[in-house]
This record gives C-alpha cells, sequence and structure tokens, in this order.
C-alpha cells in the first residue's frame, strides 16, 4: 500500500469556517449510474451495491451527515450536478482537463486503466490496428467516448455509444459488438466474473493521454467549503483503515489508490 497521502486541504480553512461548513451539509447527495459493478450497481433487493457506495455511506459516515443517492444516466450526471439535482457525483468519474473545465474534483478516490474486453481467441488487442474494420462499444459521457472519437473513429473503427454499461454488455454478448473499451477493473471484476463474460478476456491497458486513471467525486465550479468537507472525509477513511477494508472488500489485495 502506498504510505503517501494527500494532505485534506480542509485544514488550511480557519476553525470558524470549519464549523460553518460542517452546520451547512446536512445531507450529502451523491448523483450515480447504478450500472457499473463492481464499483456500482443494483443488488437484488434494489439497493444500491459497490465500492463507490460503501466509500460514498462511509464518507458520509465520517462526517456525520445523512448519505442521499440520486440515479442517473452517466452522461447526465454533470448537467445534473450544474442543475443541482445532486451535490457531488460518486460515480466512477474519471478527472480530465475536460470536466476540470466546467466542473471540480475532490482528492482521489482511486485510479484504474482503460482496456478492451472482447471474446478470447478473437485475436483482437488493445492495438488500434487490430480493430480496423471492428465494431466496439463505450459508455457514453465517459473518457473512452472521447478516445473512441478521437482515436478509434479515424483508424477504421466502428464504434457505438450506449446510455449504459449494461447495453454495451448485452451487444457484445448478442454479437452486434466485436469489442467493448472501458474501465479495466469494471470488466476484469465485474463482467467477466459473471456467467456471459465466461468467455470474454479483458486486453492490456491502453496507453494514452486520452484515457488518465485517477477518479474523484464531481462537484460544482468553485465550491471551495465542499471540496474541503468531502476532502476531510476523504482523509478519514484513510487515516482509520475504513478505505483499506473497503478496498479488501472488493479487491482484495489489489491497490486502487494512488495517493495523490
Amino acid at each position: 500500500m502506498i504510505s503517501l497521502r494527500k494532505v485534506s486541504v480542509f485544514v488550511l480553512f480557519p476553525l470558524c469556517v470549519n464549523i460553518a461548513v460542517a452546520k451547512e451539509y446536512k445531507e450529502l447527495r451523491f448523483g450515480v449510474d447504478a450500472s457499473y459493478a463492481p464499483f456500482e450497481s443494483k443488488a437484488a433487493d434494489g439497493s444500491l451495491t459497490g465500492f463507490d457506495i460503501d466509500l460514498g455511506n462511509a464518507i458520509c459516515a465520517e462526517l456525520k451527515v445523512k448519505c442521499t443517492w440520486v440515479e442517473s444516466d452517466f452522461d447526465g450526471t454533470i448537467p445534473g450536478l450544474k442543475a443541482n439535482k445532486f451535490d457531488g457525483v460518486l460515480s466512477s468519474m474519471t478527472v480530465t482537463p475536460a470536466r476540470e473545465k466546467v466542473i471540480d474534483f475532490s482528492t482521489e478516490l482511486f485510479s484504474g486503466p482503460t482496456s478492451y474486453v472482447f471474446k478470447k481467441g478473437s485475436g483482437l488487442s488493445e492495438e488500434v490496428t487490430s480493430l480496423k474494420g471492428k465494431s466496439v462499444g463505450y459508455l457514453q459521457g465517459s473518457i473512452q467516448e472521447a478516445y473512441a472519437k478521437a482515436v478509434l473513429d479515424k483508424a477504421g473503427v466502428k464504434t457505438q455509444a450506449y446510455q449504459n454499461q449494461d447495453q454495451v454488455y448485452y451487444d457484445l454478448t448478442s454479437g452486434r459488438l466485436d469489442a467493448a473499451i472501458q474501465d479495466m477493473l469494471q470488466a476484469k471484476l465485474g463482467f467477466l466474473n459473471l456467467p456471459q463474460g465466461a468467455d470474454y478476456e479483458v486486453s492490456q491497458p491502453v496507453d494514452s493521454d486520452l484515457l488518465p486513471a485517477k477518479t474523484a467525486i464531481g462537484i460544482t465550479k468553485g465550491n471551495k467549503d465542499l471540496r474541503a468537507f468531502l476532502d476531510k472525509g476523504i482523509q478519514a477513511l484513510h487515516d482509520d483503515g475504513t478505505y483499506d477494508s473497503i478496498q479488501k472488500k472488493y479487491f482484495g489485495d489489489l491497490n486502487l489508490y494512488s495517493g495523490k
């Protein structure tokens, strides 16, 4: 486990601001697209479950506020945030320069690379040349969409956007897609562990500046008080071992936190 910890910016504020922030937020509303197991999905009883869900609930517990989850398609999370439908987006959202122009982010929650998913023995790989003429699906509004439009489309790859990850997998397993491009951990620890994913494999990580790995909570632009409040909660999870416990529950000994 990396020992380096990012110091919470919360401690830089005077005590009076600390108290004001704690009183202001009695509830935190998190926007989430619950179609991305093991990070966020729905259990059989309809309740939300997953790594991000547990992290969000733990952050709220540390901050002593009510935690409310608001479901949304992924590409609707930033518009929903800006429309004040929720206070933050906690849905495996990667930090990108384009997103940082319109929203702000908390400190890191976790980091993970991008990979392709395709049938075993298909002859496909993370090399773009192997995908020429093939059909590749991705989650609408994701960093993979930006990569597909900037790289895959120009390389003769047929690409298709989907509103949620379940739709991507449906078309992949039905043969409408040759491959999917997405978060490697989600595919490896989610889809490949399902019966319908038994005949599929994950490629090596895709190396591109268009596919950053750092994931955080998205918040409205300029909301420094909320960022400080969330960073305080995130740091507390690392300090008391809660983060490590949740990480181990979903990923075993795999370390998702880079310490940045």
